[in-house]
């Protein structure tokens, strides 16, 4: 076997090993990435519930964040430091909720508003909350019969002639 055999022998293989480490490499990343997203993909489910429902649920179905929606009980708002705690209703059920969450509470968080809460159910029945989203319910009701609804004037038209 001649020198530049020898040597092309020896580069060959270079390349194949500097090939296989790439391959393994890429596969490290990729396999990294998918466990990544499966994982923050799990944690960020959010399974919707009624608050008639949570009392059926057990197992695993307790232990996962939750999302439940109810009106405020008038006169259940409390502020303590470090937690806000108020009574969710929903069909003459009620749900103690502690919101514990670092964002402040929307302007429209107030007795009788619609709401959904974000968080998990404590073995003690109480709800803690990490997320809160308010409604108020009168901005999004029909106008009540004989008042105008909002929208251009009769008189007032496009050039051409539609209102």
């Amino acid at each position: 076997m001649s020198l530049s055999s020898l040597a092309n022998l020896w580069n060959r293989e270079k390349s194949v090993k500097t090939k296989v480490k790439f391959a393994i490499g890429a596969g490290i990343i990729v396999a990294t990435l998918s466990c990544l997203a499966w994982v923050g993909a799990e944690q960020s489910k959010t399974y919707y519930h009624t608050i008639s429902e949570l009392p059926t649920l057990n197992g695993p179905a307790l232990h996962q964040r939750l999302r439940v929606g109810g009106d405020v009980k008038a006169g259940s708002i409390q502020h303590y430091s470090g937690r806000i705690d108020f009574v969710l209703v929903e069909e003459g059920k009620g749900l103690p909720v502690s919101y514990v969450g670092t964002d402040p509470l929307p302007d429209t968080f107030k007795d009788g508003a619609q709401c959904l809460v974000e968080g998990k159910v404590q073995p003690d029945g109480r709800f803690v909350a990490e997320t809160v989203q308010a409604k108020c319910a009168s901005k999004y009701e029909a106008a009540p019969p004989g008042q105008a609804q909002p929208g251009p004037a009769a008189s007032e038209t496009y050039s051409n002639g539609k209102t």
